[in-house]
């Protein structure tokens, strides 16, 4: 029999920083961190861990304290990035590292500066750093297409 199960995936402690004014304490991370396992998410994304010192400090802490839902830490297609994202979460009962690349031609071209072949190896490189350091890794990538830019005449 073939069941299908809903995996619930909350970005609270990481997307909801990204409003002006939204930031929270490692403590503040912790206690909704705590009530969204009480609420059995599968997976809490925790934060960026790289971003800094205190988000870094925050994963860990909601890492090294919630025991029934996988802990997940942000981290670019860098080397860097995904290190700092394992060392967070190193002390999680159920670990997840969420890596992730831009490739919208724009985003290639001018932030990267790489060619799609150059960013399809960076990206299978990345994912296999990351599940180096952790049995649970997910890969997004961003589609969006934006026009380049066009010279005024």
């Amino acid at each position: 029999m073939n069941k299908e199960k809903l995996i619930i995936f909350d970005t609270t402690l990481r997307d909801g920083e990204q409003s002006p004014g939204a930031s929270m304490t490692k403590d503040e991370k912790l206690r909704v961190a705590k009530v969204l396992e009480k609420l059995k998410v599968d997976v809490i994304e925790a934060g960026f861990a790289i971003a800094s010192i205190g988000d870094f400090e925050g994963v860990k802490l909601v890492a090294d304290n919630i025991m029934d839902s996988r802990i997940a830490s942000l981290a670019r297609a860098t080397e860097k990035d995904i290190h700092r994202a394992g060392e967070a979460i190193a002390g999680a009962n159920a670990g997840r590292i969420h890596t992730f690349i831009a490739t919208s031609p724009i985003h290639m071209k001018y932030k990267l500066q790489m060619e799609p072949e150059k960013v399809l190896e960076r990206a299978i490189d990345s994912v296999k750093l990351a599940r180096s350091l952790c049995d649970d890794v997910e890969f997004s990538l961003s589609l969006i297409h934006i026009s380049e830019p066009t010279r005024p005449y």
